[in-house]
């Protein structure tokens, strides 16, 4: 019989797999569909980035950024990779929350959206710790790839 440890840490990736996806997922909606919520909040930001008139292709760039992260997420031997799309999807999100005129309760809802980007950002964390010998295997031939070769006196 399998000790309870072994089994929450073979549940636990795919339970925040399931959630980062669930969430992902679930705002594609608002994004996708151009739902005035979304539209207002991208709104916000693209004009604070000083590009109006951009604020569709920032939203269905970063629905569609979360779609893939979503994907990875729920295929095992992507989900290192999509843990660390979701943390860095998220990193953005929070950063905009944090120093744009948006805030972190832009709906005046107790801040759901902000606390749910915190929730994603960290379970992507997680997963990609908890898939790092993964993610380690995808990077090291990237490296050894890249890597300039040592130039000789």
């Amino acid at each position: 019989m399998e000790s309870p440890r072994n089994l929450l840490l073979r549940a636990l990736p795919w339970a925040l797999s399931v959630w980062i996806a669930y969430i992902f997922i679930w705002y594609l909606q608002y994004k996708f569909l151009g739902h005035e919520g979304s539209v207002w909040l991208f709104t916000v930001l693209t004009d604070w980035l000083g590009v109006p008139g951009y604020e569709k292709t920032m939203r269905i760039g970063v629905g569609s950024a979360e779609l893939v992260a979503a994907l990875l997420c729920l295929y095992r031997p992507t989900q290192s990779i999509g843990g660390a799309a979701a943390a860095g999807i998220m990193t953005g999100a929070i950063f905009f929350h944090l120093v744009s005129p948006l805030g972190i309760d832009p709906y005046e809802d107790g801040g759901t959206l902000f606390t749910e980007a915190v929730a994603v950002w960290l379970s992507g964390l997680i997963l990609l710790y908890m898939r790092r010998n993964e993610a380690m295997a995808f990077v090291q031939p990237l490296c050894r790839r890249f890597a300039r070769p040592a130039v000789r006196a």
